[in-house]
């Protein structure tokens, strides 16, 4: 059954509208400091604070099996609405350092209600190729994430509250949009029970664990990368006296540019096979950890914004590959479950890579820091290719 054709673009649409409210806290991190009596090492805080209510919500959402059990359009719309209010949070003129984790920690808990289900409500409509629709899926979200640092460029036009109240407000439109005009799909296979056993079950599945743990070692060094770009830009200003950079707005398109890799990965993954095509985009991220140190010291300007926008497509290109692998390796019935626990292990693993990463640049030279990130790509590739067969031929 083919969906119409309005679905892909909608769903996509109302991802990159809810999932800018992911990185709101960042794009206006220096406002944030400046308004508050923030410190510098507020970064890896507030980003952390998202992930880890992301991660509570999505263990939630898991265990309760919400997305298999209730209708995924509204639960995204409902995410979407109180994800918004809480991002609306940080306006607070009384905020403290405290209070502007516990609301990012809230916007993540219902980002957990917007990333995962939105892929269940394409994984609903698309079963062959899936992997080409969530590159969409995913894409979107890879912009809704960059556009804060777009918004954050712009601040010189308009004050830096307005960016919240923007991405608040696109939030909003998308969960409407996703209600109004997504209903439950032809693939749906509703959960007619609470099973709290089911989040774990599925890791029964050899197919399911290879797709979960390269899942994993992406997802160690993808967040803490678009982190700490514009810290590292911002290093790279000044160690080699760059006057006049907009740090934000290269920002931005480093990360967005991802977006553009999500589709292109998509339909190579189509020639090529869904898993080799993962494994080449994480093996290309490893070797730019890798290669981070010397490119920092050495590299010209041009290079080095070339090597970076290189790194933010690889970066990301392999996530949608992994989420089609996972949705095809879990039972119909569980499958909303399946993804929503896979992210919510994903991004426990973001919240140690982000720590660590901030401690770092601490106690060791800046170049050597992204170093660290090469465990992820090296220990996924293992998880993804280990010896024993599985039938990961998608």
């Amino acid at each position: 059954m083919k969906p119409p054709k309005h679905i892909l673009p909608i769903i996509a649409i109302a991802q990159f509208f809810c999932t800018s409210l992911w990185f709101a806290g960042n794009g206006v991190l220096t406002d944030l400091i400046s308004s508050f009596g923030l410190t510098q090492s507020s970064v890896g805080h507030i980003t952390s604070a998202v992930q880890l209510g992301f991660i509570a919500g999505t263990l939630l959402f898991a265990v309760f099996t919400f997305a298999d059990r209730f209708s995924p359009s509204k639960v995204f719309f409902w995410s979407a609405l109180l994800g918004a209010l809480a991002n609306l949070g940080v306006l607070w003129d009384n905020n403290t350092l405290i209070s502007i984790l516990v609301f990012r920690f809230a916007t993540g808990f219902f980002l957990a209600g917007i990333y995962p289900v939105g892929m269940k409500i394409a994984a609903d409509y698309f079963d062959k190729g899936l992997g080409k629709s969530l590159g969409y899926l995913v894409g979107a979200l890879v912009v809704g994430t960059a556009l804060p640092h777009l918004l954050k460029d712009l601040t010189h036009i308009f004050p830096w509250k307005y960016v919240i109240l923007a991405t608040s407000f696109l939030a909003l439109f998308g969960g409407l949009l996703m209600i109004a005009l997504v209903p439950d799909g032809p693939y749906r296979k509703k959960s007619q029970k609470l099973d709290f056993t089911a989040c774990i079950a599925v890791f029964s599945k050899s197919d399911f664990r290879a797709a979960a743990f390269g899942y994993f070692g992406h997802m160690w060094e993808l967040y803490a990368f678009w982190a700490f770009v514009p810290v590292w830009l911002g290093i790279f200003m000044e160690w080699h006296s760059v006057n006049e950079f907009r740090i934000s707005f290269w920002s931005f398109w480093i990360i967005a540019i991802g977006g553009m890799a999500c589709v292109l990965g998509g339909y190579i993954s189509q020639r090529k096979g869904v898993k080799p095509t993962a494994g080449t985009a994480l093996l290309l991220s490893g070797v730019c950890c890798l290669a981070s140190p010397l490119v920092l010291l050495f590299a010209p300007l041009p290079v080095f914004i070339l090597f970076l926008l290189f790194w933010g497509m690889v970066v990301v290109a392999d996530s949608p590959l992994f989420s089609t692998l996972v949705a095809h390796s879990a039972p119909p019935n569980v499958k909303g479950t399946a993804l929503t626990i896979v992210n919510c292990i994903g991004f426990a693993i973001t919240i140690v890579s982000l720590q660590v990463v901030n401690a770092l640049f601490a106690v060791i030279p800046p170049q050597f820091v992204f170093l660290v990130l090469t465990i992820g790509p090296a220990l996924g590739l293992i998880g993804l290719f280990r010896k024993k067969r599985t039938s990961l031929k998608v």
